[in-house]
């Protein structure tokens, strides 16, 4: 019952704050609210025995990461883009820049996770070393770090899976001094597949984690 609450509480905001708002705005609102009611649906998902305290986590865990709404593209994305790409040359890992305006990193579970582990791999941990000092340099951008699973067992066991493997890259980034309150985590088992579950080279790509870095048009402004 409680999931339900947060979950159409988020809907209602969502529907109701976006009259009288700029373009901007108003989509970063609509992020807000729609990251807000899936992070409430995950946190019931991933609750054990509480689902109510899991909930009201998820939800704010998704309105940080659907918050982060529009985003510039400035010379420091830039920078920090081509030194994630420095490095993570040869590791397996993708570094992008999406249509929105964010660096994207994409870690396949061989260059990050041991299947069916959460525990940061010696060899990602060099890269997120690497990270860190960028994300410590630059302080305006927002992390939303998403976890992912193949479809191999069950949702009792993915969910919860990809949020660990999420909260473990959190934990070592703000171990080598990244602020916690810049990063919001997400977990989204095995629901959102970038390859075929048939073959064990698709349930690879789909073991992974995402890595999200944005500079926030209002932050950006207000500078």
């Amino acid at each position: 019952m409680k999931h339900s609450i947060v979950t159409l509480a988020a809907v209602a905001v969502l529907a109701s704050g976006c009259s009288n708002m700029s373009e901007t705005q108003s989509n970063t609102a609509k992020g807000a609210g729609i990251g807000a009611a899936a992070g409430a649906l995950i946190g019931v998902a991933t609750a054990g025995g509480n689902k109510g305290k899991s909930a009201a986590t998820g939800a704010a865990a998704g309105a940080a990461v659907g918050a982060l709404g529009g985003y510039i593209w400035s010379k420091r994305m830039e920078e920090q883009k081509a030194k994630m790409e420095q490095a993570t040359q040869g590791t397996g890992i993708d570094v992008e820049r999406t249509a929105d305006n964010r660096i994207k990193v994409q870690i396949p579970s061989d260059a990050g996770f041991d299947v069916g582990r959460a525990s940061v791999k010696p060899q990602l941990g060099t890269v997120l070393d690497k990270f860190a000092q960028g994300m410590r340099d630059h302080t305006a951008t927002a992390i939303g770090i998403v976890g992912h699973t193949d479809n191999t067992g069950t949702d009792a066991i993915n969910n919860p899976l990809s949020v660990d493997r999420a909260a473990a890259t959190r934990d070592y980034l703000v171990s080598r001094g990244v602020a916690a309150s810049r990063i919001a985590i997400d977990g989204r088992g095995s629901r959102e597949p970038v390859a075929s579950n048939q073959t064990d080279t698709g349930r690879a790509e789909n073991r992974r984690v995402e890595i999200y870095v944005a500079e926030p048009e209002s932050v950006a402004q207000s500078r």
